[in-house]
């Protein structure tokens, strides 16, 4: 008879320690899985500054996002402003030598360690401000920025400034190629470093590519041809001189002078881009934004010899304007016509000639168009728009807005000025083209967009850095606007002079 072996049972005592040593054990593995690491302070990358009438941007670059509070002080005006997560570094001391003497808004900045892990900068202003303190995502070739606009309390009147700023004796600028910075700028690709969103990525075909390197137009593709302009000039000095005559006959028959009305006409020319947001770039080094505001300032100055025209930058420096103030400046001052100018760029160096556009409601007449629409209308995220204040209702609306007739104006103004552009450069496409442009949305000004070539091209980039070229282009668009409104006269406004 087998008999059954004992099994001891284990003491109490025992049980139990073993029971706390697993548990003990599991607990402190479990807590050193849990336990946070040490937080790291985010390290800023960047400061620039950007000062304008219209208002000052100061732009902090990091590595991360950035929380921050802030608040005014009065007697003397000051904004305080408060960053957490941040331990102060050598690039945000240079800060303060970042401050011009001619600022519109800041005298002076101040920056210290208030607290472990929180900065305070403390702005001593000239003025009152409304401060704009923002955050936004990385985009482009930015990382995160924390983003302090300081706007007038009063804001700049378009009109107002237009008129104030005209110089009657001013000459047309020089243009020089653009001095080299010293803090990381944007634009190191062909495409200026602006990625497509996801959506867009897909939208430019083969076909659309081959079509943008070898450029539908040429080199003597103009709408018109130098005949046609050159009997429309003709045409409109006869008129013109008829019609004088026929205005000293009638005042000579009632015994006195004859008294001239002239409309005066408004015009808002749009350089592209700005600030943050540089634009497309050449290989030489060359920048959109400064390339555009010089043509644009040369052809201000132009229009201007004629008495009865009147001219509005957008922007007259280097800062950021968004695309939908630009086209709310264009509508405050009345504008008769819009034009904005650009300069393209494209992945393939190959790819040249300049073109004009206006909007489109039905689509882009070409793949290419929508894909250079898509990339242009990326300047807000790029340049930095503060989102809690943007209208998004107020540009569906715009765009609803947009009418037959004012399509059908753009298109007329776009087609003389392309015929006289064609007369100085090849042709990109020989007809005006269309597509969704956010900045060519004003209900009710004839818009245009003008590429004045191709700032990707090394041949083009140096005729756009060439003073001459700039002056050319400047002359043919001047000629353009003339013809068009010989042909369709202004309608009546109550600005009479």
């Amino acid at each position: 008879m087998s008999s059954t072996p004992q099994i001891r049972p284990q003491p109490v005592s025992e049980r139990t320690i073993t029971r706390r040593t697993v548990l003990k054990a599991g607990g402190t593995l479990l807590l050193s899985v849990l336990s946070p690491l040490p937080a790291l302070a985010a390290q800023i990358l960047a400061v620039r500054v950007w000062p304008a009438d219209d208002y000052t941007r100061v732009t902090l670059e990091n590595d991360a996002s950035l929380k921050a509070t802030h608040f005014i002080v009065k007697d003397p005006e000051r904004l305080v402003v408060d960053i957490e997560g941040l331990e102060l570094n050598p690039t945000l001391k240079s800060l303060v030598a970042k401050i011009q003497s001619n600022d519109p808004y800041i005298k002076q900045v101040r920056v210290g360690q208030n607290r472990p892990n929180v900065v305070r900068l403390v702005f001593d202003l000239k003025e009152e401000v409304t401060p704009q303190v923002f955050t936004l995502a990385p985009a482009g070739n930015y990382k995160h920025r924390l983003i302090f606009d300081l706007y007038p309390v009063k804001p700049v009147d378009p009109l107002t400034a237009m008129i104030e700023k005209r110089d009657w004796s001013s000459e047309a600028p020089t243009a020089k190629p653009p001095a080299a910075k010293a803090e990381p700028t944007p634009g190191k690709t062909a495409e200026a470093g602006l990625p497509l969103p996801e959506a867009h990525k897909g939208e430019l075909t083969k076909p659309d590519i081959a079509a943008i390197m070898r450029g539908d137009g040429k080199a003597d593709a103009k709408p018109g041809g130098k005949a046609e302009a050159k009997a429309e000039e003709k045409a409109e000095a006869k008129n013109k001189a008829e019609a004088e005559a026929k205005l000293e006959a009638r005042a000579e028959a009632k015994g006195g002078p004859a008294q001239k009305i002239v409309r005066m006409l408004t015009i808002a020319l749009d350089p592209g881009h700005g600030g943050e947001d540089p634009g497309a770039s050449g290989k030489n080094g060359s920048r959109e934004k400064d390339i555009v505001l010089s043509i644009a300032k040369r052809l201000k100055a132009k229009l201007e010899e004629h008495p009865n025209m009147r001219v509005m930058l957008t922007r007259d420096g280097d800062y950021f304007v968004p695309l939908g103030t630009r086209v709310d400046k264009a509508r405050k001052v009345q504008a008769d016509l819009f034009v904005s100018i650009h300069a393209d760029a494209f992945v393939e160096p190959s790819a040249r000639g300049s073109s004009v556009f206006v909007l489109s409601e039905k689509g882009a007449s070409s793949g290419a168009a929508r894909w250079l629409a898509n990339k242009e209308n990326l300047a807000d995220a790029i340049g930095g728009v503060n989102a809690s204040g943007h209208d998004k209702q107020l540009a569906s609306v715009l765009f609803d807005l947009s009418t037959t007739a004012q399509i059908n104006d753009s298109l007329k103004l776009g087609k003389a000025v392309l015929g006289e552009i064609g007369g100085i450069n090849r042709l990109h496409k020989g007809s005006v083209e269309q597509a969704g442009f956010a900045v060519l949305k004003a209900p009710d000004i004839p818009s245009i967009l003008i590429e004045t070539a191709f700032i990707s091209n090394p041949e083009e980039e140096a005729k756009l850095l060439d003073n001459g070229y700039q002056d050319q282009i400047a002359d043919a668009i001047v000629k353009g606007i003339r013809r068009y409104f010989a042909k369709n006269p202004p309608l009546a406004k109550n600005r009479l002079t």
